[in-house]
């Protein structure tokens, strides 16, 4: 039997509860990411992300193309949140993400999702792109452990996270699975407007793997603590995919689970093609020249 997820201990302690409260707070000058756009969310102002004091949310489903570890036979409960504090101009979910298409919903409707997931037989909760939403995800916690949550949680990210937010999510996450994108500032502001992107990335796994370690997978091959990194490949070696790699294998872990994507899909004039087979291959020579070998093809 697998062990009960650390926020069970936090929420029977009292210490859950406290951490809402520092979190909600946070929401009064909101500095939930590196943005730190400091409008009161709580009173209407809308920040860089325009997610208000509301969750919205976009879908919540059994999700079998996720990576093996998080989907084994059931499948992992994916929760997708609208909004996003990155603007990626290529983003495949440029609906929910920019456009915020999606349903207002309470804390504890969250915590009613989350429950029926576990219900239909899910490995884990699933959050995706969290970041401008952790207080309200937070504060479902306690309902949907009254109601018999007993499953991993997973914090699916695109890597621009506040460092402050992440040791207030210490003992309440399980799994960090952060999108590693860009390791050059410049191609990070003129593609998501974060030039500071790569150096808060790079204290962003330090904190994560400080938290949950390695990728931790059961007999069953179903992931139940840890770090899994993703990286999408770029045309024309935009994404800086060697310089990551190398970052990871000796600043972060040489057992790092790093997915190295190559479902990158043209949406951006200026990157308006497929990457090519060679530009895969390479970005995973690139990985194993660093000694990296989870979570990506062997061939």
């Amino acid at each position: 039997m697998s062990p009960l997820p650390s926020y069970i201990n936090l929420h029977n302690t009292g210490e859950l509860q406290k951490r809402i409260s520092a979190l909600t707070h946070m929401l009064e000058e909101c500095r939930l990411c590196p943005r730190r756009c400091k409008v009161n969310r709580l009173e209407g102002e809308l920040g860089f992300c325009r997610a208000g004091d509301q969750l919205m949310l976009s879908s919540a489903f059994a999700h079998f193309g996720e990576e093996a570890p998080l989907v084994g036979t059931m499948g992992s409960g994916t929760i997708f949140l609208t909004h996003c504090n990155l603007r990626c101009v290529f983003c495949q979910n440029h609906d929910i993400s920019h456009r915020g298409q999606g349903e207002t919903v309470t804390s504890q409707q969250m915590a009613l999702y989350m429950v029926a997931l576990q219900q239909r037989g899910c490995h884990n909760i699933n959050i995706v792109t969290p970041t401008h939403y952790v207080p309200q995800i937070i504060a479902a916690l306690p309902y949907a452990i009254e109601h018999g949550l007993r499953v991993p949680l997973v914090h699916n990210c695109g890597g621009y996270e506040s460092p402050e937010v992440l040791r207030l999510l210490d003992g309440i996450i399980d799994i960090y699975m952060p999108d590693v994108k860009w390791a050059d500032s410049a191609v990070a502001e003129k593609y998501a407007q974060a030039p500071d992107y790569p150096t808060v990335v790079k204290e962003v796994l330090q904190e994560m793997h400080r938290q949950v370690g390695d990728l931790q997978i059961s007999k069953n091959g179903v992931a139940e603590k840890g770090l899994l990194i993703r990286h999408l490949v770029m045309p024309e070696g935009l994404a800086g995919t060697r310089e990551l790699m190398h970052y990871i294998a000796t600043e972060i872990s040489p057992h790092s689970y790093v997915n190295i994507m190559s479902q990158y899909r043209p949406e951006y004039p200026e990157l308006n093609r497929r990457i090519t087979h060679t530009e895969y291959a390479e970005a995973l020579d690139c990985a194993k020249a660093e000694g990296l070998y989870r979570g990506f093809p062997e061939e």
